[in-house]
């Protein structure tokens, strides 16, 4: 009869050490006006040129949002990407998607909507959600050649 082979011996999984970053892309569209009331329409008509249309303007944005650490011993994850997903919609796009930026997201009100301010408000909204992963950066496009990016407040 022949013999059963020796049972293989089960060797635990590893996690390796390292940090790394984890981006997850959403998309949203959105209208805005760049425009500053403390300003003259000229001023803003010469700042922001069709930008500064009193009837809106609009722009199908991408947000790609990096965290960075270490993964987790149980899991390998840095973050679940499902997880980030959630929480990207939840503090972003549910508020901003199909919105009018100046009039309908409270977490901009008096904020001239510029892509580098919605960088920093949209950093603002997630660090906070996103413990124990580290926000890295949010960086969204307005348009596919036009982006801006954040990597939190400078550390002094």
């Amino acid at each position: 009869m022949p013999k059963n082979p020796a049972p293989k011996k089960l060797s635990v999984p590893r996690v390796l050490p390292g940090v790394v970053t984890v981006t997850r892309q959403v998309h949203f569209n959105s209208a805005h006006r760049l425009y500053n009331p403390s300003k003259s329409h000229r001023w803003n008509v010469q700042r922001y040129g069709l930008c500064s249309n009193p009837n809106w303007h609009g722009h199908n944005y991408v947000l790609e949002v990096s965290v960075r650490g270490t993964p987790d011993p149980q899991t390998g994850y840095l973050i679940d990407l499902g997880e980030l997903k959630r929480i990207l919609h939840s503090a972003v796009v549910d508020q901003c998607d199909h919105r009018n930026l100046n009039q309908e997201v409270d977490f901009l009100h008096g904020i001239i909507p510029t892509t580098e301010n919605l960088v920093i408000a949209f950093w603002n909204e997630l660090a906070p959600r996103l413990k124990p992963a580290r926000l890295h950066c949010v960086r969204l496009f307005e348009t596919p050649r036009n982006f801006a990016e954040y990597h939190g407040p400078l550390v002094a």
